[in-house]
């Protein structure tokens, strides 16, 4: 693994609430690509979305607090984060 890579992490998010419908997954990747983050949003069967994100750890963190709430079109019932291994992505997609 590189030098540069090695300050590089992923996070697995799955967010809760009223999220699909919304706009959610291109307001989340307007605001991931802002802060050059690479991965994807997709909305799941159960009516949440599932985000992977894989960046440096501020810019993830700052996404992170940024998903608690979400664009003002959705609610955010909740967020579970798993930490993962990180992959080089480009851009950020939704799915």
């Amino acid at each position: 693994m590189s030098k540069n890579n090695m300050d590089k992490i992923g996070y697995k998010v799955i967010v809760t609430g009223r999220v699909q419908g919304v706009g959610f997954r291109y307001f989340t990747a307007k605001e991931a690509n802002k802060l050059t983050i690479y991965g994807h949003a997709k909305n799941l069967i159960d009516g949440s979305v599932e985000v992977k994100m894989y960046g440096e750890k501020p810019q993830l963190l700052i996404l992170l607090k940024w998903l608690e709430k979400g664009p003002k079109t959705s609610i955010v019932d909740d967020i579970k984060v798993t930490e993962t291994v990180y992959i080089h992505k480009e851009g950020f997609l939704c799915l």
